[in-house]
């Protein structure tokens, strides 16, 4: 299902560069990311979400590569971005194969039903 997006022409010129350059920096690396590991963990420090995410990995032995961008008081532009590109409001966010598969307890969800699994095979 698409989300509404403000479309390009509904921008003016002058700022449209400005619009897409915005922090692109960090989606590039977590596209990087997302492109080269089965399981990517984006967090944030201080969250104790982004945490339980790893440690239920870890339990289920799956690896998973992770990136964290700041605190709560720092880098929340540049998470911003983030949350902006994957339409997904809170940390972590949790990628399976290069899907968003949502968050902490999603994540939990997907491992105690045996579909996490079922996704890395």
């Amino acid at each position: 299902m698409p989300r509404p997006v403000l479309d390009d022409a509904a921008l003016h010129p002058a700022i449209r560069a400005r619009v897409a350059d915005a922090h692109a920096d960090i989606v590039r690396e977590v596209q990087e990311a997302v492109r080269r590991h089965p399981v990517v963990v984006v967090g944030m420090a201080a969250n104790p979400w982004p945490k339980k995410a790893r440690r239920a990995l870890d339990a289920a032995g799956i690896a998973h590569h992770d990136l964290d961008y700041g605190g709560y008081l720092s880098q929340w532009r540049r998470r911003n971005a983030l949350k902006m590109w994957s339409g997904w409001p809170t940390f972590p966010m949790v990628f399976v194969k290069g899907q968003l598969v949502g968050g902490a307890q999603d994540l939990q969800k997907l491992i105690d039903s045996g579909e996490l699994k079922q996704l890395l095979a």
